[in-house]
């Protein structure tokens, strides 16, 4: 199949185009003849105006006719220091028509390497490779590639790309051989300069260049004279090409303005061509802007700032003008042919109301005649905006980097969590960027050592010569506390050794291990004593508590170690019931913007898997059971998938068991504890895991009012004393107590319950969740020592109160309640209903409902906790509200 264009007519951008669309027809039809056949790749070449645009979006027409898929993008010039800009537009319809599960599945291994510089899945943090993120999104593009066929890239103004794109798109050109997919790139000579130019020269070098050039005299004329009329004359039509020098884009901006003012086309008029010209682009544009008003004006100048996502909306807050005014000002711009409505793409949402510039000459012109105060104030609002909007530091430095300095403290900090956020998705030259704007504020001297320390860390794997002069300025200035400084000074090592300064590397660590006697090695071995001592919860003591405390105080999760303690102490502090807000800061300060960071996985060796359980634990016990599903599913499914069958998995079924028990999904809870359990009875009997699963399992079915079934299960599998020295969730002994005062066996069940009060006290206190063993104690010793039970309840309820989650509070109501009687106990069961109903344990608050019905005899609440109960499978609280419902006696 063959496409061509007569040199005369057609749309004017393509006026002797014949050749360049030969090439591109001759490509399209080697790609769709065969789907095993090798990819190609296009580069058009051409200075500003020749009509690559106009090619590409020819190349589009084609290649749909013929049934190709087409993906496209466009850099942008004040779009250069966004990483990824490019290839995530590129991307967009693929990434668009996938499932978050589908996206996973096609990318497979690289889904969690690719996926954050796509911005399909949240950065682990820290400092990601670039070049492994290039390989990863190398990969990622050929995996989505073989989904479609035959598929076509399109990318414009590639010399206005993004650096990180540019990296990606010279290694994907260099692995074309076996992907059947054409690539077509336009790009300007020149403009680009460093890598940037480096990376297009080798996309240059694996491509067929395709070179355009100006538009000869006569297609000049024929142009001229299918716009203006057949009867321009020969000197009117020269006088065109001399003007225009041919460029195709000057000479259709010319012909409209002779259109527009109704000049006739004859040699006698032609001498006005040259100031209609003027006013097409440069100074003459600017003017022409100016005539249509200052707001025109200055919605240009806010459409130029912000260069992509171009509504009225968002125009309207950027220049200051009610949205009515906005749009009065974007018709006058479109009439004017500043901006446009961009043309439809397969694919694309349409209505979304977005503009464009008619081209990006003028766009830069635009920009380019803001003053310079002004498009400071517009930058450093459209940054505001972003912001407000919920997008990332990292969406809005862009605008931050044009910001002048200004002795701003909180722009200082902007910066610095914009450059974290291109760290954590390899974009090592934009964090660089921003730190070294943020330099330039300049940044406080309490922060000066700081941001100096995350510049070098930044450019250890892109610039090792100024990362050893960004860390030694960092060293000699106060700021940096001992862990940085330690991080510091083996990061400048790391750049030395790579600046081939050996013997100054060895140096520089000698003389800082003589100033710390405790290295980071040492801090993970604290970590692990603390988290053995955690996990034998009867060596637990107050002193360990205080020492981990004062420890974690210091830490910031900014390395695994730290990560640890974070942890430990947030488990430390929920097993003893202090304040559950700071159970979960310490916890949410160990992830990485809300997972686990890299080398804590569930698979990875170095910490064990130990440490997430009890991650997971501080969350289920601080009514965060969200959080704590997550991680226990997540668990599940990395054993699963690396096919591991033994006590990993059972502690993963049993793990997620404790959090839908939490949650008051009993049915699923039981479930998953059965597994557990199978699984540890091949692991072998009287191992923690196997008293994890026992434990949870007997707790569950007492839950559910399967009162016969728990004993079975506890005779059938040992679930008495001698108890294990690790510690159990849920707690053993308070489990073990409320099963035997189920069975009647009261007094066994109160020694039970008051061993685990002297656990508690030996402990220095106790979660009145996690270890209940007060409520039941209490109850149990309302009718034999009504003083004791009372006073049980009162401090089971200052532990609550202390501990601060709405189930603790409630259950210690509920608790207090059973022990009252009258109005009294009334009011105080109203109180733990209204506590629970806020809770996600919906199991306790069934059971307030039904309780509460029971006082009040009220026929609503009583079919309320009926549901609830029902929902929740707890079969017995159910079978004793429908009791109560039938008897119907007194009800109201």
């Amino acid at each position: 199949m063959t496409e061509r264009r007569p040199s005369a007519t057609g749309p004017a951008p393509l006026w002797e185009r014949d050749t360049e669309i030969a090439t591109v027809t001759g490509a399209l039809d080697a790609l769709c003849a065969d789907r095993s056949s090798a990819g190609s790749l296009l580069v058009l070449r051409g200075e500003a105006g020749l009509g690559k645009t106009a090619l590409l979006n020819e190349t589009r027409r084609m290649a749909e006719r013929r049934g190709c898929a087409v993906w496209s993008a466009r850099g942008g010039e004040t779009l250069r220091s966004v990483p990824f800009n490019v290839v995530r537009q590129l991307l967009q319809p693929a990434l668009i028509s996938l499932l978050p599960g589908e996206a996973r599945e096609y990318l497979g291994d690289w889904y969690d390497i690719a996926g954050p510089a796509l911005g399909i899945v949240d950065p682990q943090g820290g400092t990601a490779d670039p070049q492994y993120v290039c390989d990863g999104l190398v990969a990622a593009v050929r995996r989505l590639a073989r989904r479609e066929w035959p598929l076509v890239l399109l990318v414009d103004d590639a010399h206005w790309a993004d650096q990180e794109t540019l990296r990606w798109l010279s290694a994907f050109a260099e692995r074309l051989d076996d992907l059947s997919v054409l690539v077509v790139v336009a790009r300007r000579p020149g403009e680009v300069s460093g890598d940037s130019a480096r990376y297009l020269d080798a996309v240059a070098a694996a491509a067929l260049p395709v070179n355009l050039s100006a538009l000869t005299p006569d297609a000049t004329a024929g142009l001229t004279r299918a716009t203006v009329g057949r009867h321009a004359d020969d000197p009117f039509c020269r006088e065109v090409w001399a003007v225009t020098g041919g460029n195709p884009y000057d000479t259709v901006e010319l012909l409209a303005k002779v259109r527009d003012s109704e000049v006739q086309p004859v040699e006698a008029r032609a001498g006005e061509l040259r100031a209609l010209n003027r006013s097409a682009r440069g100074g003459g544009l600017v003017d022409r802007l100016k005539g249509l008003g200052i707001e025109a004006t200055r919605f240009a100048w806010a459409a130029a700032i912000l260069d992509t996502g171009i509504s009225v909306a968002l125009v309207a807050r950027l220049a200051g003008m009610s949205t009515a005014v906005a749009g009065s000002c974007a018709g006058l711009l479109r009439n004017a042919r500043i901006l446009t409505e961009p043309a439809a793409v397969a694919g694309a949402d349409p209505g979304d109301g977005e503009l464009e510039f008619v081209h990006p000459l003028i766009a830069s012109a635009v920009y380019d005649s803001i003053p310079a105060g002004v498009c400071t104030a517009m930058h450093g609002v459209a940054a505001q905006i972003l912001t407000e909007s919920g997008h990332g530091a990292a969406e809005a430095s862009r605008h931050l980097l044009k910001v002048h300095p200004d002795d701003d403290e909180e722009l200082v900090g902007q910066l610095r969590e914009a450059a974290r956020e291109h760290l954590a998705v390899g974009a090592p030259d934009a964090a660089r960027r921003c730190l070294e704007r943020a330099l330039r504020e300049p940044p406080r001297p309490e922060v000066h050592a700081h941001v100096l320390y995350e510049l070098g860390r930044a450019t250890l794997l892109t610039a090792p010569a100024v990362t050893v002069e960004h860390l030694r300025n960092a060293l000699a200035l106060p700021g940096l506390d001992d862990t940085q400084r330690v991080d510091a000074v083996v990061r400048l090592s790391q750049a030395l050794l790579h600046n081939d300064e050996l013997e100054e590397a060895v140096r520089t660590v000698e003389a800082e291990a003589a100033r710390h006697p405790s290295s980071p090695v040492g801090m993970r071995l604290r970590a692990v004593q603390f988290m053995w001592e955690g996990i034998h919860g009867e060596t637990a003591s107050q002193e360990r508590s205080r020492r981990l405390a004062e420890l974690a105080r210091t830490c910031t999760g900014r390395d695994n170690s730290e990560r640890a303690l974070l942890i430990l102490r947030g488990f430390d502090a929920m097993t003893h019931g202090e304040s559950a807000e700071d159970v979960v800061q310490s916890c949410d300060r160990a992830l990485v913007n809300g997972r686990l960071a890299p080398g804590l996985g569930w698979t990875d060796g170095e910490w064990g898997i130990e440490l997430l359980m009890m991650l997971g634990s501080a969350y289920a016990y601080a009514d965060r059971l969200d959080r704590a599903e997550s991680l226990f599913a997540e668990a599940l499914r990395a054993y699963t998938g690396a096919g591991w069958r033994g006590g990993h998995l059972s502690l993963a079924n049993a793990f997620l068991g404790l959090a839908y028990r939490r949650q008051g999904r009993l049915r699923d809870a039981e479930a998953a504890l059965r597994e557990a359990l199978a699984l540890a009875e091949r692991v072998g009997r009287r191992l923690p895991l196997y008293w994890s699963a026992t434990c949870g399992l007997v707790d569950t079915l007492l839950a559910r009012g399967d009162v016969e079934e728990a004993w079975s299960i506890a005779g059938r599998y040992g679930f008495a004393p001698p108890y294990p020295s690790t510690i159990v969730l849920p707690d053993i002994r308070s489990v073990r107590g409320r099963l035997l005062l189920a069975v009647g066996r009261t007094e066994d069940g109160v020694n039970e319950l008051e061993a685990a009060e002297k656990t508690a006290a030996a402990r220095g206190g106790h979660n009145p969740v996690l270890a209940p063993w007060s409520l039941d104690l209490a109850r149990a010793l309302a009718v034999q020592d009504p003083a004791r039970a009372a006073r049980l309840a009162a401090d089971a309820r200052r532990q609550a109160e202390r501990f601060g989650t709405d189930t603790a509070i409630g259950e210690a109501l509920r608790c207090a309640a059973a022990l009252e009687t009258g109005r009294r106990a009334v009011r105080l069961a109203a109180q733990a209903v209204a506590y629970l109903e806020a809770s996600p344990c919906q199991y306790e608050h069934a059971a307030a409902r039904v309780e509460y019905g029971v006082m009040t005899r009220s026929v609503a609440e009583l079919e309320r906790g009926l549901t609830l109960a029902r929902s929740c499978g707890a079969d017995g609280l159910a079978a004793q509200a429908r009791e109560v419902l039938e008897t119907g006696r007194g009800l109201r």
